[in-house]
């Protein structure tokens, strides 16, 4: 594949997601802020793995075994969740969420980053505000354990907590990242 074709693919993948032309931070900050998106994403992978190594482990207890291993459903599911807990805040802020886009691409770049910036400070307020409540859920697990495996729901329960915390923070990221680029000369945004 030549330099050509890898330009193309580059430039296609982008126009699918329209919502990709506000900068992301740069620097110091920006390293840090892909570190920790590359942790979560690892954890995510982790999950996912562990997923697919529990269904075939329950798959083969039921083929080849005279008895199925009971607690490997239970796994999974609890996995899923947290996969999905683990992964909100990057694809947030990848804008790979599920989204409407029918005219996003007609916008200019400082309306993008005002979208942006309009979406993001919803979502972080919606966030904010169910937190408190995400921890008081958690808590009503404290006192009772999961069915199979015995281990307490508050360890499950906190999978919200998880969820809000991420959106929320990944939320404020994105309105910062969407302020700044609406402060920006439109010259320097085509640029990025």
């Amino acid at each position: 594949m030549n330099s050509d074709q890898k330009a193309l693919e580059k430039e296609a993948l982008e126009s699918l997601v329209s919502m990709s032309a506000v900068p992301k931070f740069k620097g110091p900050i920006g390293r840090m802020i892909g570190w920790v998106d590359k942790c979560f994403l690892t954890l995510a992978v982790v999950a996912l793995v562990a997923i697919a190594v529990t269904v075939l482990l329950q798959i083969c207890s039921r083929l080849f075994l005279p008895f199925s291993i009971a607690w490997t459903e239970e796994l999974s599911r609890y996995l899923f969740i947290y996969m999905v807990a683990l992964s909100v805040g990057v694809v947030l802020r990848q804008n790979r969420n599920i989204s409407v886009e029918l005219f996003h691409h007609l916008l200019g770049p400082r309306v993008q980053a005002a979208v942006q910036v309009l979406l993001c400070a919803l979502i972080g307020l919606f966030a904010f505000l169910v937190l408190p409540y995400a921890w008081q859920y958690a808590q009503n697990g404290a006192w009772q354990t999961s069915p199979t495996l015995h281990v307490p729901m508050l360890y499950i329960f906190f999978s919200t907590v998880v969820t809000f915390a991420l959106l929320l923070v990944y939320s404020l990221l994105g309105c910062l990242e969407g302020i700044i680029a609406m402060c920006r000369s439109s010259a320097s945004l085509q640029e990025s």
